[in-house]
């Protein structure tokens, strides 16, 4: 078979730059077109600006390149979006709108990442089953949850090979917080790295489902190389890695880095967290198409650390 080509929206988020490289090498250089509204800081000949929002403009971009799939990240994330929903919910939706439209005239392959945002106060908070009650209580799992199911009904209704996974937070040493909830298990070990303190925007018994970068990519990848018969949600998968609170996660740095030191200051983000689940059963995925994470808080702490310390030029005495 020959190799695909991708688009990737929304490229310079957080898990786009991590995808793009990953896909660039299974797949090739030239196999990999990135987009965003903005140029990135990253050169690359394969980069295209693009308004997710703008249907002709991915329409051209699909044409020029000869696109055979579909990487639909660009997003506004749950505590921008809280912010200002109106303009949330419009580029979430009319952006996935504007994708499954192209996806279904060029008959295209797409990768939407749904969230545990879809979960609400309501939905069981512990082991929180595939199938459950999806009252979502930010605009951001709104979009979400309506997403995943405008993407069950193009697979029904028109055939096109939708496939979602519900990412949880996401951790990885590769770039930066990008307006998350679960952003603070990123920024606190680029704090710790630098040995600053850190002010935590959760109470320190926050429990949330997270996923290290790796393992993210690596289910991406999974999900979307997996025989169709395998794949037998086209909502979304539920997905985890480990789970874990604030107060953990400082404890696990502290013994990498003793002199770390976090205080607590719950704003908005703590009722964000709050609705959402404490852990997460992803059974279905591990049985469907064979998911199973590589890190757990430990592992993913001492792999963060030492990226990190590589990145800034820190050095510690263990």
């Amino acid at each position: 078979m020959t190799n695909p080509t991708i688009l990737i929206t929304g490229a310079n988020g957080q898990i786009g730059t991590v995808l793009a490289d990953a896909l660039r090498g299974k797949y090739g250089y030239e196999s990999v077109v990135v987009s965003d509204i903005r140029h990135s800081d990253k050169p690359t000949e394969r980069f295209e600006v693009l308004n997710v929002l703008d249907r002709d403009g991915l329409e051209k971009i699909v044409q020029k390149h000869q696109i055979t799939e579909i990487y639909h990240l660009a997003a506004i994330l749950s505590a921008k979006g809280e912010q200002n929903p109106q303009d949330a919910w419009d580029i979430n939706m009319t952006g996935l709108f504007n994708v499954l439209h192209i996806a279904r005239q060029y008959r295209l392959k797409v990768f939407f990442p749904s969230s545990i945002a879809v979960f609400g106060s309501k939905t069981p908070r512990q082991n929180t089953p595939q199938f459950t009650v999806l009252e979502p209580e930010t605009v951001y799992g709104i979009s979400k949850a309506a997403g995943e199911n405008w993407c069950q009904y193009y697979f029904e209704k028109f055939g096109v090979d939708i496939r979602s996974v519900r990412y949880p937070g996401i951790i990885g040493y590769q770039s930066l917080p990008g307006g998350g909830t679960t952003d603070y298990a990123v920024d606190i070990f680029h704090k710790a790295i630098k040995g600053e303190h850190f002010e935590c925007f959760l109470e320190a018994d926050t429990r949330l489902p997270m996923l290290y970068m790796d393992d993210a990519i690596r289910a991406t990848l999974e999900i979307m190389d997996a025989p169709a018969e395998s794949i037998k949600i086209r909502t979304s998968y539920n997905l985890s890695g480990t789970d874990f609170t604030p107060q953990e996660v400082a404890a696990a740095i502290k013994r990498h880095i003793p002199e770390f030191s976090i205080s607590y200051q719950p704003d908005f983000r703590q009722a964000i967290a709050a609705s959402w689940p404490d852990s997460i059963d992803d059974s279905h995925a591990r049985n469907d198409w064979g998911w199973q994470p590589h890190f757990g808080l430990e592992e993913m702490t001492a792999d963060m650390i030492s990226h990190l310390c590589e990145y800034y030029k820190a050095y510690f005495v263990h």
